[in-house]
């Protein structure tokens, strides 16, 4: 059996490259590609390693305002005070990802990049309006993350394209927020969940954002019940 050639680039110029050059996969935790190729469902000619490419594992933070490299892993997002500061639902979906172990592996861009309907960061970041940076050796463009996941494992992205980050704009002020997950066991794949955003104004609900993971093919904002409740 041939052997899978193991790329280690530096840079995302050199990784698009790579990928290019011998069409192969990227992989930066690897907590789900490792069990496919186990499974002998994928046999890619080579994986281009992202855990080298310092540009996407940064956190940058200012203005109120948040970028997430995708090579960030989770137990660094649970981590970061400035986050939990900010986006609080974030963090508390992201702590609810797997165990200790796999946290420490798994990254932003692969929870999202599966397009898996039970990804725990994902209903946090529709919340808050989050928008998923893409580059290619044509360029980079934005997408919005509810324009990003087409089905399960499809995504809107286009062969030779990197996501490289995740960019939050400051969330409203006075949010009250709250994440909820069930799942068979202890950090099993959610069978339900959903994450909850609402602003008050007395006791008027003001702005209400809602979104479910595992109840659809996709996760999704749930506007008709954002609807209902704004104003009330």
């Amino acid at each position: 059996m041939k052997r899978i050639a193991y790329l280690r680039p530096r840079t995302v110029e050199e990784a698009l490259s790579d990928r290019k050059a011998t069409g192969g996969l990227f992989v930066a935790g690897g907590t789900d590609l490792i069990v496919r190729l186990n499974r002998r469902e994928i046999r890619p000619a080579a994986l281009v390693s992202l855990r080298n490419v310092d540009e996407i594992r940064k956190l940058q933070k200012g203005n109120g305002r948040a970028s997430i490299g995708s090579a960030a892993t989770v137990s660094e997002i649970v981590s970061d005070g400035d986050l939990e500061r900010l986006y609080p639902l974030l963090v508390e979906a992201a702590s609810r990802l797997g165990t200790p172990q796999i946290r420490q592996v798994a990254t932003l861009g692969g929870n999202l990049g599966n397009c898996s309907p039970c990804a725990d960061t994902m209903p946090p970041l529709l919340v808050y309006g989050a928008s998923i940076v893409l580059r290619s050796e044509e360029g980079e463009h934005t997408v919005r993350m509810e324009d990003f996941a087409r089905g399960p494992g499809q995504s809107c992205m286009e062969a030779g394209e990197l996501m490289t980050r995740v960019e939050l704009d400051p969330p409203p002020r006075g949010a009250r927020t709250a994440f909820f997950k069930k799942g068979r066991v202890h950090a099993d794949l959610a069978l339900a969940s959903l994450a909850a955003l609402v602003v008050m104004d007395g006791d008027r609900i003001e702005t209400a954002r809602f979104a479910a993971g595992s109840v659809a093919p996709t996760c999704m904002r749930l506007r008709q019940t954002e609807a209902l409740l704004e104003g009330r």
